[in-house]
């Protein structure tokens, strides 16, 4: 019976190894009758090749002779350079390596799974055969880069392997609230965030409708979308398309909504549970006109000029402009650590509305840092929701005074609304 089901896993390993060749197999058969060029492996080569990797391995651990498995590898590898200069002999142009890497690694997996790693290799063999699918779209994203967002790249590993394990790990200041390795680690986060939002806006595009637009720009800034479709607004000059206008200005706000609320879960679970409430009825209410105003855009004749002006958004991150976010969210720290020790519970949220106008992140995450007491939750969830009121207000002043008169009716009603939800939230919190 026990060798009934050892010869059982046997030989599902081996048709493991098989469908892993296949999986590949079947995307280089695709390709190779796409181009209509010859190349040395379709589905059938990759599953010998894996089987050849799977039948190598099990036969040097059967017999104890892992030479075996070294000359195959070694075999496959004159094979695959052989298979090369044939292939570069009959199309000097062809310099690809990627069908014959794609062989070797095939070979690989199919021993992998042999030596008792089958799920990282069907991993793998998914992940190899995504990649080589989605050539054209990964050519085109990095197309889309430029030197700028590559530097900007390497100077947020710089930020994140080089500076932040040199920094000091215990609090610098009197009052024990600046902890330089916390504050770079958070400034390193909120800088990833802005980045990944900036890369999608690039790849996406920014002037594909004001779904688009509110959703990619608000991953990097709902404030600068606020101010750009603001100041669109008045130089369009069609007040048929302030509903596709205000809509786009919601999605951003519903971003940054949901963004708070991210870096909260992310940072300290427990100020959810307070925060649900408060953030869940004003993005509610923010949704619910985002979806009124874009439903609206798109009747009549609306829908054909919905489309905003591309957002002049740059790269979100260097170092000197996350070292200015760092010392603004240290000022804010000692603010609210000295006014919570020497003043009243008002005096921290005066504190948060100060900070909140001129950005969310920085008293978001100071009140994540003060939430880590637990007495101190409620307060903190208090600060957040009166700093984001905050910007919400000043963002919803960008409109009135840069945006067309019927977006900044239509902001206006919205904004009340949103305060209205939240001021009632926080006198209930």
């Amino acid at each position: 019976m026990f060798e009934q089901t050892h010869e059982l896993g046997i030989a599902q390993s081996f048709a493991i190894a098989l469908l892993i060749g296949a999986l590949v197999g079947v995307e280089r058969e695709k390709k190779k009758a796409d181009t209509q060029r010859p190349a040395f492996a379709g589905i059938r080569t990759f599953m010998l090749l894996s089987e050849a990797g799977a039948l190598s391995a099990w036969l040097a651990t059967q017999t104890g002779m892992p030479l075996i498995f070294g000359v195959s590898l070694a075999g496959l590898l004159l094979l695959v350079a052989s298979a090369y200069l044939l292939e570069k002999r009959a199309d000097p142009a062809s310099i690809g390596l990627t069908t014959e890497l794609a062989a070797l690694t095939v070979f690989l997996l199919g021993a992998a799974v042999m030596f008792g790693h089958a799920a990282v290799a069907v991993g793998l063999a998914v992940v190899n055969t995504s990649l080589l699918a989605f050539k054209d779209p990964l050519h085109g994203a990095v197309q889309k880069l430029g030197k700028e967002d590559i530097f900007a790249g390497l100077k947020l590993l710089i930020a994140s392997f080089i500076v932040l394990p040199l920094l000091p790990h215990q609090p610098i200041d009197p009052w024990n609230a600046l902890n330089p390795y916390k504050l770079w680690l958070l400034v390193v986060l909120i800088s990833a965030l802005s980045l990944i939002g900036y890369v999608a806006t690039r790849w996406l595009g920014s002037a594909r409708g004001v779904a688009v637009t509110g959703l990619t720009g608000g991953l990097v800034s709902s404030t600068a979308v606020t101010l750009s479709i603001a100041r669109e607004s008045r130089t369009g000059g069609l007040a048929s398309k302030d509903d596709a206008y205000a809509a786009g200005v919601l999605i951003a706000w519903c971003v940054m909504f949901v963004r708070v609320l991210g870096m909260v879960l992310l940072l300290n679970p427990a100020l959810i549970t307070p925060l649900l409430w408060p953030f869940g009825g004003m993005l509610a209410v923010n949704a619910g006109f985002a979806g009124w105003h874009y439903l609206r855009s798109l009747s009549g004749a609306a829908h054909q000029t919905d489309t905003v002006a591309e957002i002049p958004l740059k790269n979100p991150f260097s170092l000197w402009s996350a070292s200015k976010f760092g010392l603004l969210f240290a000022v804010v720290l000692l603010l609210v650590e000295i006014t919570r020790r020497s003043f009243s519970t008002t005096g921290l949220l005066y504190v948060a509305v100060l900070a909140g106008t001129t950005d969310v992140d920085a008293i978001t995450l100071s009140m994540v840092d003060l939430a880590r007491e637990s007495s101190q939750i409620g307060l903190a969830a208090q600060a957040v929701v009166a700093g984001v009121l905050s910007n919400t207000v000043v963002k919803a002043g960008l409109t009135v005074a840069l945006g067309s008169r019927g977006l900044a009716w239509r902001m206006s009603v919205a904004t009340g609304s949103v305060l209205a939800v939240g001021l009632m939230a926080v006198w209930l919190l």
